[in-house]
């Protein structure tokens, strides 16, 4: 028997009132999956705040290394997803793809010794747990620069995956040299070396979109995300996470115009008005919107009927190296 959003959104939220379940949802999320949100935020924020709640059920509503990211913060939480959707830029690297990495600067004359190691949280939780084998850490989008100034400080080449564009822009602000693997450079010459991965959806905001919103809308900012191109970054008036996005745009006059490169959901709710999104096609996460609905209607069902569905769950090594290479971050 199928319903009609309104009928499951009345549904969703008397399950939540019976199950001993709180439900997450990312910034990303399409609308009427994120309205059912109890927590709401960015990947980092969302793991953050499930440790501090206390319901044994967290049910969340985004991509995979975000769930899994819950899991290894919060391990005494049974963690599951409506839709184990995979971040594109997440899938481009794995563990055997990170020890390619290590070994390509191994080849070059940097013993494993000398690399420190940074994963963006857009990494599964393998990889984060190499990382965190290595003396290494994770970090985000907003803290990346004070990650990377820290990790400076023990001397060593850092290996930054899997997103090459947070790397070099950060490597830029910095002015540091780096490089992506594959360049036809000298990682020996490089401070920071950066893994060839990307995220399909900021790769669709162009120059050629800046020039026209500034030609239509003489004083308008633009403003974009870190994963987006270098010589996006350059071209913009301001470049910050989910978060940093959100804050800067509540606080500039209402009356500013405003063009964002950043995912669609997130664009479309921000104000009412005088706010653009930097692209002529529809910028709009395809993982992030498989979750539906009825997809979380079915997650909280089962969970009801004892019969979960799509639960979490990661070896013991991986949670504890994963887990340190968290708690890194956290501390600095």
């Amino acid at each position: 028997m199928s319903f009609s959003n309104d009928e499951l959104k009345i549904k969703i939220i008397e399950l939540k009132e019976r199950l001993d379940v709180t439900v997450v949802s990312h910034f990303y999320q399409r609308d009427e999956v994120f309205e059912m949100g109890d927590i709401t935020g960015d990947s980092l924020e969302l793991a953050k705040k499930t440790m501090d709640d206390s319901a044994k059920y967290v049910v969340f509503c985004g991509v995979g290394f975000m769930g899994e990211s819950v899991k290894v913060m919060s391990p005494q939480k049974r963690v599951v997803m409506p839709k184990i959707a995979c971040c594109s830029m997440a899938r481009m690297i794995d563990s055997t793809y990170y020890d390619d990495a290590v070994k390509y600067l191994n080849d070059n004359g940097i013993s494993k010794e000398n690399i420190l190691p940074i994963t963006y949280i857009n990494s599964n939780a393998e990889v984060k747990a190499k990382v965190g084998e290595m003396g290494g850490m994770v970090c985000t989008s907003s803290n990346a620069k004070t990650i990377i100034t820290n990790a400076l400080k023990e001397n060593k080449k850092i290996l930054f995956v899997p997103d090459r564009c947070l790397g070099v822009n950060i490597a830029n602000q910095m002015g540091l040299p780096s490089m992506i693997i594959g360049e036809d450079k000298n990682p020996n010459d490089c401070d920071i070396i950066c893994y060839d991965g990307f995220c399909a959806v900021h790769q669709l905001f162009t120059l050629d979109d800046i020039k026209f919103y500034r030609k239509k809308f003489p004083g308008i900012k633009i403003v974009v995300h870190p994963e987006c191109d270098p010589e996006l970054c350059d071209a913009s008036d301001f470049v910050g996470s989910t978060s940093q996005i959100i804050k800067y745009i509540k606080e500039i006059d209402p009356e500013q115009k405003v063009a964002v490169g950043t995912e669609f959901n997130l664009v479309n709710r921000l104000r009412d008005k005088n706010t653009y999104v930097l692209s002529s096609t529809k910028p709009e996460c395809p993982t992030m919107n498989e979750t539906t609905l009825q997809d979380l209607y079915d997650t909280l069902k089962s969970i009801e009927d004892d019969k979960v569905i799509n639960e979490i769950f990661l070896d013991p090594n991986t949670q504890k190296w994963a887990k340190i290479a968290l708690e890194r971050m956290l501390a600095l």
